[in-house]
């Protein structure tokens, strides 16, 4: 059931007509018929494959590498290591997709050199007429490993005399290089007034620990790349990405190229969710393909994306938490340590954004530490971050109204955060929609409705949790082309994930006053677009479609001006209004976009409109969760009965599509928050490799996800979008643990919450 939360007091009541509804994806039937080219799809004449040589090991220098009987076997075109790699520029700052590290680190994240770091870990490369003949020769290549001991969470990482896993990196402690060689990348601290004195002004004050395994992002379309270094001396790679121009700019940067000399073509992409960002194999292909003079594929298999590709972190945390009697907080602390597996650049920084941001507290401190450990470096997945900081605050919040005796969704709204209201990063809210999103849910028929009986005899309880995600801009470019019919090509650099290509088009289709069908909307190459940031941060149907908004207003002059100087009359004294021109002085004087389409040839040739934006009126966004689950206290096993979502998206420009989005990242907290987990031994190698046995959630387990689509226009964006993609995730796994709290009592402070963990901490309190 969706339904629409409509704040008249806040919200534009300005209609569109074409933004709002909710057209058929152009997309749509290419992916059910199954004609849609993904990575996987694209085939070359002469074409390779490769395979990738992995690492057993989850800390080892490598002694020596013998590649000469796998270079003898015959069908074997090529073979790679990491002395292939160049060495230039090692420092450099290269970006893994969570922010800038040493080019060092991103090239041995692709081919190890001199040292392993993780149990998957890529060490040779080799490229061959059949995929068979390359897995038989990858068996073939010799290396003499020296084993070293491994870390493979925070705790274990930051510990006085741990294993130290590089030995170049060096402590950057509040901005300032250390010299101590530690395991701890980086340790930074928001503060924000007195958060001693706070402390002391509450009445109450609650303090937790909290621990979060390791996920994946769980996307269903394995990592892939084909790639031709051409005789032209161009390198041409065609994936499934989620950043083209993102991948272009790397491959260039690890290879020391220049720029134009990648071309990067993204193929439809089948699920990503912040985890096809990060370079992986394609160094190894594009280095093969330049040995071998063909073209090469590398397709990951489910174990290699699971060993091989970027989970999010798993977390160390510590919250504390005081408010008065009233209900006030008064101040707020996190200790927050992230894995950034073998190479730094965790997504700590994005949950010390996120920790406190729904609340207004004046005095809080918040501590980072981005740590190294013996796992495949961390990439982002749907809000980095913020969901293991909502697990931690939101329980600690549901604690404080417990032993005031307060209404959980009450207290929230008389601490929510507002227009206004600073963070402790700094940054000081613009219009926001905490509040109403909070009413929405306090007006909803989940909330008020009593809770549902329990399936199978166990305990039932419910459970609310708040969450914040800022959301991104950044760079993004357009260009729209008038055909002779009235129809449009609008060409676009993001990729299209979860419905972009038809909520874009849906924006340049409301400045000229087309339908969306008469929009022909494309993702295009490096070479045909101007840059553009990739689908992530919750930013695309916000940036790339002010892209086509501003493209399409070009357009729109454009077509001003010869309508103009066919009728022989001033441009200022001609406007265009729902796709008709007419002259604001003689009424005679008009005619449709598609009847002056027909005649563009004849009066001045072909308009094409550009639009290129860094767009700084980003809003951030709100999502509340309610949950209802049965848990049963025999066996700890949880079941999930009802859940609701509430979520501003701003202005839903495809509600279809918006629902959809806070449908898909619920499911993916609940499986975050109740089975999802990497699993490892303790000589660090990854037990549970597949989709067999790494637990996520399917329709068997899942109730039918309610979703209240809150509409808060965020007024730096034209028709007052804010992203939607992201701040789903956020706050499930906390009211899940909440609503077992309210089912059996137990306050869960590890995730997953699986059947063991919810037993571990019904006989913790049982004192068994």
């Amino acid at each position: 059931m969706t339904t629409t939360y409509d704040p008249n007091q806040v919200l534009s009541t300005q209609e569109f007509k074409v933004v709002g509804t909710r057209p058929i994806r152009p997309d749509g039937a290419d992916k059910v018929t199954g004609r849609a080219k993904y990575g996987g799809d694209y085939n070359a004449t002469g074409l390779l494959y490769a395979k990738v040589l992995r690492s057993p090991h989850a800390h080892a220098n490598i002694k020596s590498i013998d590649t000469s009987k796998a270079e003898a076997l015959p069908g074997v075109m090529a073979v790679v290591t990491g002395a292939d790699m160049p060495n230039t520029r090692e420092t450099d700052p290269a970006d893994f997709g969570l922010g800038p590290q040493p080019m060092k680190y991103l090239r041995n994240n692709a081919i190890a050199r001199g040292k392993v770091l993780y149990s998957g870990h890529a060490v040779a490369a080799v490229a061959a007429v059949s995929t068979h003949v390359a897995e038989e020769a990858i068996g073939l290549i010799e290396v003499d490993y020296e084993v070293l001991p491994a870390v493979l969470t925070v705790g274990e990482s930051m510990k006085d005399g741990a294993p130290v896993l590089h030995a170049d990196l060096f402590t950057t402690e509040f901005g300032n290089k250390t010299d101590r060689n530690t395991n701890v990348a980086n340790h930074f601290q928001h503060k924000m007034g007195d958060p001693e004195k706070g402390f002391a002004d509450a009445d109450v004050v609650v303090e937790r620990e909290f621990d979060t395994a390791t996920v994946h992002q769980g996307y269903i379309e394995p990592l892939n790349i084909t790639a031709l270094w051409n005789d032209d001396n161009r390198v041409h790679v065609y994936m499934s990405t989620q950043g083209p121009f993102q991948f272009r700019d790397a491959i260039a940067l690890a290879l020391d190229l220049p720029q134009s000399q990648v071309r990067v073509t993204p193929m439809e992409i089948g699920g990503g969710f912040g985890g096809k960002f990060p370079l992986y194999h394609e160094l190894a292909a594009v280095l093969l393909s330049k040995k071998s003079g063909q073209p090469v594929k590398i397709t990951m298999t489910r174990k290699e994306v699971f060993e091989g590709s970027g989970p999010t972190p798993g977390s160390h945390m510590r919250v504390k938490i005081g408010a008065t009697k009233e209900g006030k907080i008064t101040a707020a602390k996190a200790e927050l340590a992230f894995e950034a597996g073998a190479f730094p650049g965790s997504p700590v920084d994005a949950g010390a954004m996120c920790v406190f941001a729904a609340y207004d507290i004046p005095n809080v401190v918040i501590d980072g530490f981005d740590v190294v450990v013996n796992k495949p470096k961390t990439a982002a997945y749907r809000a980095p971050g913020a969901t293991h900081a909502a697990m931690a605050a939101e329980t600690v919040v549901d604690e404080i109204c417990e032993k005031l005796g307060i209404n959980t969704l009450e207290f929230r709204l008389q601490n929510c955060s507002k227009e206004g209201t600073r963070r402790a990063d700094g940054p000081v809210n613009p219009k926001i929609g905490g509040i109403e999103t909070l009413e929405a849910v306090k007006a909803h028929d989940h909330w008020n409705a009593p809770l549902t009986l329990a399936k199978n005899g166990g305990k039932v309880g419910r459970g609310l949790a708040f969450g914040y995600w800022f959301n991104a801009g950044l760079q993004s470019a357009a260009t729209i082309s008038v055909n002779a019919d009235g129809t449009i090509n609008l060409l676009e650099g993001s990729p299209d994930i979860g419905g972009s290509r038809a909520a874009i088009a849906m924006q340049a289709a409301e400045v000229l006053g087309i339908s969306m069908e008469e929009v022909n909307p494309s993702v295009v190459d490096t070479d045909s677009i101007g840059f553009s940031f990739g689908t992530g941060g919750s930013r695309t149907t916000f940036a790339t479609g002010w892209a086509a908004y501003e493209a399409a207003n070009d357009v729109k002059r454009q077509l001003v001006d010869r309508a103009a100087k066919i009728w022989g009359v001033d441009p200022d004294s001609v406007e265009m209004e729902e796709g008709v021109l007419r002259s604001k002085t003689d009424t005679e004087l008009n005619m449709s976009f598609k009847d002056l389409s027909a005649q563009l040839n004849e009066t001045g040739g072909p308009i094409v409109g550009r639009g290129a934006v860094n767009p700084p009126g980003v809003g951030g966004a709100f999502a509340v969760t309610v949950a209802d689950v049965e848990v049963d206290p025999e066996t700890g096993k949880v079941d999930v009965l009802r859940f609701t979502i509430a979520q501003d998206a701003g202005k839903a420009v495809h509600p279809s599509y918006v629902e959809g989005q806070l449908q898909g990242g619920a499911v993916q907290g609940i499986g975050w928050g109740l089975n999802e987990e990497y699993y490892y031994s303790k000589d660090g190698h990854l037990d549970n490799a597949s989709f067999l046995d790494y637990r996520m959630p399917t329709a068997l387990d899942l109730p039918m996800i309610d979703t209240i689509v809150v509409e808060v226009a965020n007024p730096g964006h034209p028709y007052g979008v804010r992203g939607v993609g992201e701040v789903c995730i956020v706050p499930p796994p906390a009211a899940l643990a909440n609503a077992i709290h309210d089912a059996v009592g137990v306050r869960m402070e590890v995730l997953p919450m699986n059947p063991g963990a919810v037993m571990d901490a019904l006989w913790k309190q049982d004192g068994s």
